[in-house]
């Protein structure tokens, strides 16, 4: 078989235990788009664990070590995103992480990154563009810079999202700090559903 041939490989766990294995932990809790991901994944070679909450993520790490992490921003429960990689990345500080989001804010890829993230990628993402983004860990100087127009709503939602990030996701201590109801805090951030 040539080293380009795309033809599915059917892989065996004990084949990969060595150190060549590419372990995968996905951290996603919309049940059908983690199966896209970890049947793409598999057909690449990775050995792929999943996870759908940060407990789930934290007894996974007792017994994995996963050297990549693909991590949704917001799961369901209330269970930040940004809490999984802060655990991933102190579980294994050499783990690639790339976080997933359907809102992009600056505040929050910001905070993913200083919590140990080598990349943020807007949804939808597929996984070309994730693994190019586990390749991308450095930074890379000759990135175009464009002017970018910033609405008022973008820069409000930008600053709701830097606040979330300080106060762990806690809308009710969100809204205090912003000097608004905690209802029209919810309708806003209802409004930019991430499913």
């Amino acid at each position: 078989m040539s080293e380009h041939d795309d033809t599915e490989v059917p892989l065996d766990d004990d084949a990969l235990d060595g150190d060549d294995a590419r372990r995968l932990l996905i951290v996603e809790d919309d049940a059908a788009f983690a199966r896209t991901l970890t049947r793409s994944f598999e057909r690449r070679g990775y050995i792929v664990h999943n996870a759908s909450h940060l407990t789930d993520v934290e007894k996974l790490l007792e017994t994995q070590s996963p050297g990549y992490a693909v991590v949704d921003l917001k799961l369901a429960g209330g269970d930040s995103g940004l809490a999984c990689v802060q655990a991933l990345h102190e579980h294994d500080p050499d783990m690639l992480i790339v976080v997933l989001t359907g809102y992009a804010s600056i505040a929050t890829a910001v905070e993913a990154i200083k919590l140990g993230a080598c990349h943020y990628l807007a949804k939808p993402s597929n996984t070309d563009d994730i693994e190019a983004a586990f390749g991308r860990a450095a930074g890379d100087a000759t990135v175009e810079l464009t002017e970018r127009q910033t609405s008022i709503k973008t820069l409000e939602w930008e600053r709701i999202h830097e606040m979330l990030a300080a106060t762990d996701f806690n809308i009710s201590e969100t809204a205090r700090r912003l000097g608004m109801h905690r209802r029209t805090l919810a309708r806003k951030l209802g409004k930019h559903r991430v499913k």
